[in-house]
């Protein structure tokens, strides 16, 4: 029987997931635990190079693997773990280090973009930011990482340590992990605020939580950015509306989008019917994710099982991985 190709990916538990994050990377995580050997693990390590209050990164960390859940990510198809709850992957960490060298990790684009934005606190972490990664992916030896762009230069550089692990120690060991690029079904979404995408750093209103309570998206949508309205048949949508436009394509009807456009076109839109609309459609799509949440909140044990899980499955993985590298390298066995 066919091996299947093992994905890996990692997300900061920095907040909760919004409809970007849904619609960019978690719809398509669904699909790919079907055909996929996954793993996906919560990235608290690398939340300390920010210094976290210890209560906000335990709190953060849980409501990340209720909203995974929640979202469809199925414990028995896929492996959900913490990063904190794989020792090992410190330990290959030390090992990149060492082969990592100055130069190439302070040419790093993230390295620098953190280095401005926060000049007090540029870390040794923020600087080996690449080498934590790189353990994270080939501890568990994946072959595929889906990456956004701001990522594929630390990629590039994962595939650099591997390759050069492999070729100082004379061996095959460590499959080089390619980018995985969802293509026509990565779907990016705009936010509310009239210009750019969806995110949490954008601005409280700018985006649609799946936790959100109906009232508060309700609230969000009625607020969003439009502008006077259309001064010609068949103008050109300018970059806020088409964005409530957008917003509709994932959570409305094909008709309920026919019937605002050629409103738009015809110049007798009513902006107010239009996000009263969308408001509600958007309720509908997030009620199941919103209620789901709810119920797994109140979980505590079913949660703390599956994180048990995840961890004792990555765990394993990640302690055969480290006892072969120890043994390349030439450590005496200790187990």
């Amino acid at each position: 029987m066919e091996k299947k190709p093992t994905v890996l990916s990692g997300i900061r538990p920095t907040g909760n997931l919004h409809l970007g994050n849904y619609f960019g990377a978690v719809r398509n995580f669904v699909k790919m635990q079907e055909t996929n050997e996954c793993y996906f693990f919560i990235a608290d390590y690398h939340m300390l190079t920010t210094h976290p209050n210890p209560k906000d990164l335990q709190g953060n960390v849980r409501q990340v693997i209720i909203e995974y859940l929640a979202a469809g990510l199925d414990p028995d198809k896929a492996t959900l773990y913490l990063q904190s709850d794989i020792p090992e992957t410190a330990e290959l960490y030390l090992f990149l280090n060492m082969n990592a060298y100055l130069g190439e990790l302070e040419r790093v684009t993230t390295f620098k973009e953190k280095a401005r934005k926060q000049p007090d606190n540029i870390n040794a972490g923020l600087l080996t930011y690449p080498t934590l990664m790189a353990s994270d992916i080939i501890i568990q030896r994946a072959h595929l990482v889906p990456v956004g762009k701001d990522q594929e230069q630390n990629l590039e550089m994962t595939r650099t340590f591997a390759r050069r692990f492999n070729r100082m120690y004379k061996v095959d060991y460590f499959p080089i992990p390619k980018a995985f690029n969802f293509d026509d079904e990565l779907v990016k979404i705009p936010g509310l605020d009239g210009s750019g995408k969806m995110g949490k750093s954008e601005g409280e209103g700018n985006a649609i939580f799946l936790c959100e309570d109906p009232k508060s998206i309700r609230k969000k949508v009625m607020r969003a950015v439009t502008d006077s309205g259309p001064e010609q048949m068949n103008q050109e949508k300018p970059e806020a509306i088409q964005n409530l436009f957008s917003l509709m394509e994932v959570v409305s009807s094909s008709e309920t989008i026919q019937f605002f456009d050629d409103h738009y076109n015809n110049c007798t839109i009513r902006y107010g019917d239009l996000k009263k609309q969308l408001a509600e459609d958007i309720v509908s799509f997030t009620r199941p994710f919103y209620e789901r949440i709810q119920e797994l909140s109140a979980n505590d044990e079913y949660i703390s099982r599956v994180i048990n899980q995840g961890a004792e499955k990555a765990r394993a993985n990640a302690m055969k991985t480290v006892r072969d590298v120890r043994e390349i390298i030439g450590f005496r066995k200790i187990y």
